[in-house]
């Protein structure tokens, strides 16, 4: 059953948001994608593309788009934070009969989605910010300048303050995680592998990361903190406070820092994964559906699977079975998901030093011991392929 006659009306235009517009798409339907920014871009940030989420990326034709502009991740490395020694070491070309692991500027996956739906055939309206959203058949959707729109299916991709999730889930207020985050991108001087590297200190971590052919690195700094920081990604901070936080960190850390010139800075909040994903003409996915602390780099590859799993349910079935079915295979791996990422923290931020050595101590000796089997803990993330299980 394709989607030939069927309007889409897809609210957000992030990664979620484009991936589904063009799946949909591709399947038959006419698509508007409704972004309530002036053009579609995205602030310097980069993201972690695991296997799981490059399948959806080559389902959808646009693999070696993303493969020409990224960098194959080699490994991830967990470090002493003050020294640099290596603690642990994931060799991530053990994932190599699933796929290969990439790091990428979101900019340039946002660019690659773009250009592929606009090529589609499907309608990107900006400066379009939708203020409600009304379930039924059709589903009705409000904008602040006054226009209204629906669409046989509204999908809500709009992120941690959607719209559309309200529409279905009333409004639930988030809550503090008592830690910030800074995130930069500067230049690779010092030479920075292709691995993603995790400097583990006391109540602080950094993660850093190349991009754009080695000439980049991504920097993401968490910070314990008990005073509230707008859950924003927009605010931008003066780099002295991120370098200050992170002054004892080993010196290739500090070279790094040292690069830094008006780092984002955000608090990052605890939000429930929804109850209710889909409803009469209405769907959820991406952060709208399941906002995820950044502890396991899955918030773009979970997006990716939900936009392949909702379009594949679409097509298969009558449209109430159809998103009925889509809650049922995503949420509860979402859910795993975001659970995972909730209780990785505190394994970064030991503050006791005899906790932290004896702790770094243990991943060490199970690494050296036991190399594939602590990467296989995750393999149910990472070999997870939505695209032969929708």
């Amino acid at each position: 059953m394709r989607l030939e006659g069927r309007r889409v009306v897809v609210v957000g235009g992030g990664i979620g948001g484009l991936a589904v517009a063009l799946a949909c798409r591709q399947h038959g339907a006419e698509v508007l994608v409704l972004e309530q920014a002036q053009a579609i871009e995205e602030v310097g940030a980069g993201i972690q593309i695991s296997p799981n989420g490059l399948c959806v990326l080559d389902a959808l034709g646009l693999g070696q788009g993303l493969r020409d502009r990224a960098c194959i991740a080699s490994a991830v490395s967990l470090r002493d934070h003050s020294g640099g020694a290596e603690v642990l070491r994931l060799d991530l070309s053990r994932l190599a009969e699933a796929g290969t692991y990439h790091f990428v500027h979101r900019a340039d996956l946002i660019d690659l989605l773009v250009e592929a739906v606009r090529a589609s055939g499907a309608q990107i309206r900006l400066l379009q910010r939708v203020v409600a959203v009304r379930p039924g058949a059709p589903a009705q959707i409000d904008l602040a300048n006054g226009d209204r729109c629906g669409g046989d299916l509204v999908i809500g991709a709009d992120g941690l303050h959607s719209a559309v999730r309200g529409a279905l889930n009333g409004a639930v207020a988030p809550v503090f995680t008592r830690q910030v985050a800074w995130r930069a991108v500067v230049p690779n001087l010092a030479g920075h592998p292709p691995e993603a590297r995790v400097h583990m200190g006391p109540g602080r971590h950094l993660v850093s990361y190349p991009l754009r052919g080695g000439a980049q690195v991504n920097l993401v700094a968490v910070e314990e903190r008990s005073d509230w920081v707008a859950e924003s990604w927009s605010h931008l901070d003066a780099p002295e406070p991120m370098r200050s936080a992170f002054q004892d960190f080993a010196p290739d850390v500090q070279a790094l820092l040292g690069a830094v010139e008006r780092p984002g800075l955000w608090g990052l909040f605890r939000h429930p994964v929804a109850r209710v994903w889909q409803g009469e003409g209405v769907a959820l996915l991406g952060d709208a559906a399941h906002p995820t602390l950044p502890f396991m780099a899955q918030g773009a590859n979970m997006a990716l699977e939900d936009a392949w799993a909702l379009a594949a349910c679409l097509e298969r079935d009558p449209q109430p079975q159809a998103l009925a079915r889509y809650q049922h295979l995503r949420r509860d791996r979402c859910a795993r998901i975001v659970a995972t990422a909730d209780g990785n923290a505190w394994k970064y931020h030991l503050k006791n030093p005899l906790i932290r050595s004896a702790a770094h101590l243990a991943m060490g000796v199970l690494g050296r011991v036991a190399p594939a089997r602590m990467l296989a803990q995750f393999d149910w993330i990472y070999r997870y392929d939505v695209t032969a299980e929708a």
